[in-house]
């Protein structure tokens, strides 16, 4: 069997896939890792809470509890204006080539055992949060747009090696691919204090995605054995199929939250957000190198519904009769699997699977004052489970999708407050994912 011969009925094969699940962006193999490699991020907004681990839902002290903890927003005494700034680090590990299965054949660039994992690096950064804050007597109003979430990632996968037809290998597709996803909320909170010990908060949100994602799937460079088992060149001519798809229908979503005082120097604050439902469309081209198709012609075309999830904190506070120190503990449930669940059974593989995840965030505050000024320092770490996408119904599967591992943040923050003006940074740092903030709120 000549090499192309063995590409051209893989191809076909994954046509039979293609037409279950164009809808998402496992539309064709060149979107297979992009959904296992989204970095989803649900932390809360302000470089105060980020110094402070996350560990926020409980003190949600400031402008930024609109989002955090609407019930926090009776703490202000004034109107505030907030606006935060952030940047994003991102390294987005993927399989590359390398085996899933077999002894490598010692051609080309067949020679590695196991899989060959490389990054995706990307660096955003932008206006993260801005919000208004107007209080009256029991009860606070508050508007506000927050960056929920920005990420990129690019890949070039040159095949995965297997057991197979062409001198004794497979080779897997060769492809090429760009995702882009952006979601802002625009919203409105309310804050209400019942009585003295407890108060509560009501939020609603309109959501506004920003999904693109390009990939192609590439034959190697031309019909020898050579280039079966050498390094793609990703040609032009040699493109099989492209694939497009993008998302920017909005939804609406809500979110509660509470505050309760068990005593003087201790808080419990609890809240709920409830994840955006995106429609995702996409479309499949053929390219030069489709085996039955001219190029340009489309393949097929759909849609489907890609649910986020909902998020659940609970956090307790402590704070030191002189004001001094400030710590808090939370646990945050964030149900990953409802990124899978929500595609029709059609339009998954089987064996795919993300786990939700428990995420514990600790945190500490020691301010010092200096006149009518104060100063503040901030610690905090937190655990990230693994909710990477993984699949291990095959050797392939395994190598292809793998999942990813739990992750410690470390996280650090100082701030300055005056009469009218806060200033505040921080600074959040893991393997996969770096985030800096500065952020300002003026109070008149």
């Amino acid at each position: 069997m000549t090499p192309v011969r063995a590409l051209r009925i893989r191809f076909r094969m994954s046509l039979g896939l293609l037409a279950l699940i164009a809808a998402v962006f496992t539309a064709v193999p060149a979107t297979g890792q992009v959904l296992t490699n989204v970095e989803f991020s649900f932390s809360n907004p302000g470089a105060r809470s980020l110094g402070l681990g996350g560990a926020f839902v409980a003190l949600a002290d400031d402008a930024t509890a609109a989002y955090a903890n609407p019930a926090g927003l009776v703490q202000l005494a004034r109107p505030e204006v907030s606006l935060e700034g952030r940047s994003w680090n991102y390294s987005s590990p993927y399989t590359t080539g390398g085996r899933a299965a077999g002894t490598p054949t010692g051609l080309g660039i067949d020679t590695v055992a196991g899989p060959i994992r490389v990054d995706s690096e990307a660096d955003l950064s932008g206006l993260s949060f801005v919000s208004f804050v107007y209080p009256k007597g029991r009860w606070s109003f508050a508007v506000y747009r927050h960056q929920l979430q920005r990420f990129e990632l690019t890949q070039e996968i040159q095949g995965i090696f297997s057991t197979g037809p062409v001198a004794g290998a497979w080779r897997g597709p060769i492809e090429q691919a760009f995702f882009s996803f952006e979601i802002a909320a625009q919203a409105v909170a309310v804050g209400y204090r019942a009585n003295e010990r407890l108060s509560i908060g009501l939020g609603l949100a309109r959501f506004e995605p920003s999904i693109e994602f390009g990939g192609a799937e590439y034959l190697p460079d031309d019909d020898s054995l050579e280039a079966y088992f050498g390094q793609a060149s990703f040609l032009p001519g040699r493109r099989v199929q492209t694939v497009r798809a993008s998302s920017s229908t909005s939804d609406h979503g809500f979110a509660l939250g509470f505050l309760y005082g068990l005593t003087p120097r201790w808080r419990l604050g609890g809240a709920y957000r409830e994840g955006p439902a995106l429609r995702i469309s996409a479309a499949a081209i053929a390219g030069p190198a489709h085996p039955d198709l001219p190029a340009g012609t489309p393949i097929l075309e759909g849609s489907g519904a890609w649910r986020l999830p909902d998020v659940y904190v609970l956090g307790l506070a402590y704070r030191s009769a002189n004001g001094r120190w400030t710590a808090g503990v939370e646990w945050t449930r964030v149900q990953y699997s409802t990124i899978l669940d929500s595609l029709d059974p059609r339009f998954r593989s089987p064996g795919d699977r993300i786990d939700d995840a428990d995420e514990i965030h600790l945190g500490g505050e020691y301010a010092f004052f200096r006149g009518r000024s104060v100063m503040a320092v901030r610690l905090g770490a937190w655990h990230d489970p693994d909710h990477q996408q993984r699949n291990e119904s095959s050797a392939f599967s395994r190598t292809e999708i793998p999942g990813g591992e739990d992750e410690l943040h470390l996280a650090a923050g100082f701030g300055i407050a005056f009469d009218k003006i806060q200033i505040d940074v921080g600074l959040d740092l893991s393997e996969l994912r770096d985030t800096a903030s500065i952020s300002m709120i003026y109070s008149f």
